[in-house]
């Protein structure tokens, strides 16, 4: 038998993970998180950072799918939408927390929504597979923060 790994721990949880893993609670619960990642990432594209980030992000996008947080009309690659969209989310530091440190909606949110944005309509993800991918990153980052000997030294800096 091959021996498990991380990553293979790792890929096994998300492959075998379904919507009915989800309980009404997690549901409630990580829709209240997505809607105050959007409303502290939309107060955060306020912030002079945000559009230090947005107007580097805008020199180098390609393949511009992917809205950026309290800017209509403006969209970006994936890849920079998420980086600008998490810049706005922790530019305000008021985002969900847990221990060991971290932000894990804004980290996770800004990455899943530049993503969905760039599949076509037809394979755009429902609301209950948007939450399944929304959790899966939670707990991918939370397994990752529960393997990082550095994570665990974050509150005695």
């Amino acid at each position: 038998a091959a021996e498990e790994t991380v990553t293979s721990s790792f890929a096994s949880f998300i492959h075998e993970v379904r919507p009915e893993h989800l309980s009404k609670t997690v549901c409630h619960r990580s829709k209240r998180m997505i809607l105050d990642s959007i409303g502290v990432g939309l107060v955060g594209s306020t912030t002079p950072v945000f559009d230090i980030a947005l107007q580097y992000c805008q020199l180098y996008s390609s393949v511009a799918v992917s809205s950026v947080y309290g800017r209509p009309g403006i969209k970006l690659s994936p890849t920079l939408a998420a980086f600008t969209n998490g810049v706005a989310t922790h530019s305000m530091d008021f985002d969900d927390t847990w221990h060991p440190a971290t932000h894990p909606s804004g980290a996770v949110l800004p990455a899943l929504l530049a993503a969905s944005q760039m599949l076509p309509p037809s394979n755009k993800p429902n609301g209950m597979e948007f939450l399944l991918a929304f959790n899966v990153g939670l707990e991918v980052q939370g397994r990752l923060m529960h393997f990082s000997t550095e994570a665990h030294n974050i509150p005695k800096r």
